[in-house]
């Protein structure tokens, strides 16, 4: 099917009048006139009602330093932040990290975001898993040059979870990610607060990621040529919060633990060395209905989880190890260490596991829409070496008709891995899972179904794969189908979907979906 190609009228409509790349001029909100901005500033209009933000922040990307290794010192691409106007607290460093800064922010906030882009290409963020209008949503075609700033402006909608927010150029989100480009995006609402989660020093962040050295401590970014391309990018080494040889300090009592795989493409299968169960509380779009307990947790890129897990019962200078088990995704045929918890003293503490967590996680019209014919999204090797959706690689600003979707609508929309000819998991470099990314929204994960020549490299993650609550990626393995029930709720324009393997994604394997008002 053609694609249907987009006017200029047509791209005005779509990121909403004043245009959300449009070069300052009258479309300034009244609480911006007068401030001193760059001569290339653009910005994301504010709706008309949104007046000064509750939260103000300046967000710039630039090229450092930082301490990884023993000796000499990494270079890195790195997220500063500051907070400009509302409480100090909705920024928060990760200590000796070059993680940008987190993102600490209550539901139903208004917040405005000046990114300044201080590198040495165009570059623009994704606030990924929220749901934002589409010029917040920081689509390629709004991506803006060395010197340039961009201004966000939009409310909080999405219940409490952990988010996060990286780069989204166009062919450029794999290096610019990998060099240091990503950071943590916490929401907070009242559901979450009246259950009485560990918090504050127990509440953590735990991002990882996998990363190359040279002989020098640089990075090294695309060592392997046309495998890179094809597999995605694997590094030898793993850090947790950006440091290498992670342990963690604990008390004897409950944390939460944040999980976030920011690797470009490896594929994690989390558990603790000693075979204690795993308990899930919480998945990309915030909190499950009732905790899950699992012995391993399957982690794709972009994906987030949250634990609970409770020291109470470890003896002080106990080290537990979390590590990765062996499975039959791309160079996961060891196990290796990816972070050491230590028990490092006493604590005693009230908090105890909900048996209830949330109860939005069930939509009513769930059976009703799972009989219909889903939109079918088949995802494929194409013919130049590159990734294809539905035949087809990524076009600016164009969607084709069945790329278009009606705003208010409830669908269902399924993804199918047309490798896995009973070659395996590699065989021919095109046997290889698709973590898939819809942008604007979350989703639930509604049905699985794996052919007989996929199954064998399915069950070596499927036990971990954790299905239930709200999700904005979801992993789609070779001779797999996977139906995920969307509703496209509030904001119409162009918004992306694509493979989150971020060498997949700068290959192609992304494209627009339309909402129609």
């Amino acid at each position: 099917m053609t694609s249907k190609r987009i006017t200029r009228q047509d791209f005005i409509r779509l990121v909403g009048v004043g245009g959300g790349a449009l070069f300052l001029s009258s479309c300034l909100p009244e609480d911006l006139q007068g401030k001193v901005l760059s001569a290339g500033s653009k910005i994301a209009p504010a709706p008309q009602s949104y007046g000064a933000p509750d939260v103000e922040i300046a967000l710039k990307a630039v090229e450092g330093e930082t301490q990884i290794l023993p000796g000499k010192a990494t270079g890195v691409w790195q997220y500063l932040a500051e907070v400009l106007t509302g409480p100090a607290e909705s920024l928060k460093a990760v200590p000796g990290s070059y993680l940008g800064p987190i993102f600490n922010l209550e539901k139903g906030q208004t917040v405005r975001v000046h990114f300044t882009n201080e590198l040495r290409e165009e570059s623009i963020v994704h606030w990924h898993g929220l749901h934002v209008p589409v010029e917040a949503d920081g689509h390629p075609r709004l991506a803006i040059q060395p010197g340039e700033t961009y201004i966000y402006n939009f409310s909080v909608l999405d219940r409490a979870g952990t988010y996060w927010y990286h780069p989204h150029p166009h062919g450029r989100t794999g290096p610019q990610a990998y060099y240091g480009l990503a950071g943590l995006f916490l929401v907070k609402d009242e559901e979450e607060s009246a259950v009485g989660l560990p918090a504050g020093d127990y509440d953590l962040p735990i991002v990882i990621q996998d990363r190359r050295f040279d002989g020098d401590n640089q990075l090294i970014y695309g060592g392997r040529g046309m495998m890179d391309q094809m597999m995605g990018f694997l590094g030898n080494r793993v850090l947790v919060n950006g440091l290498a040889d992670y342990r963690l300090p604990v008390a004897t009592r409950p944390y939460r633990l944040r999980l976030l795989n920011g690797s470009n493409s490896r594929i994690y299968k989390l558990a603790w060395e000693d075979g204690t169960p795993l308990t899930v509380i919480a998945t990309d779009g915030g909190l499950l209905e009732k905790p899950l307990q699992k012995d391993y947790v399957t982690l794709a890129p972009a994906q987030r989880v949250e634990l609970w897990v409770d020291f109470s019962e470890r003896p002080l200078g106990e080290e537990l190890r979390l590590v990765n088990l062996p499975s039959a995704a791309p160079d996961g045929g060891v196990v290796f260490p990816i972070m050491t918890v230590v028990v490092e003293r006493e604590e005693s503490a009230t908090v105890h596991l909900p048996g209830q967590l949330s109860r939005h996680n069930l939509r009513d019209e769930t059976d009703a829409v799972n009989q219909r014919t889903p939109r079918e999204f088949s995802l494929a090797m194409g013919r130049g070496m590159g990734w294809t959706i539905n035949g087809r690689t990524f076009e600016m600003t164009a969607a084709a008709r069945d790329e278009i979707v009606k705003l208010g609508d409830l669908e269902v929309w399924q993804f199918s891995n047309q490798a896995g000819s009973g070659r395996g998991m590699m065989g021919g470099g095109m046997g290889l899972p698709h973590p898939m990314h819809v942008h604007g929204l979350q989703y639930q994960i509604i049905e699985r179904r794996v052919s007989s020549a996929g199954r064998s490299a399915w069950d070596t993650l499927s036990d971990g794969f954790v299905d239930e609550g709200w999700h904005d990626t979801v992993l789609v393995m070779p001779g797999e189908q996977v139906k995920v029930l969307l509703k496209f709720e509030d904001f119409s324009g162009l918004y992306l979907y694509h493979c989150h393997n971020l060498e997949h994604e700068d290959m192609g394997m992304m494209r627009n979906y339309l909402v129609e008002s």
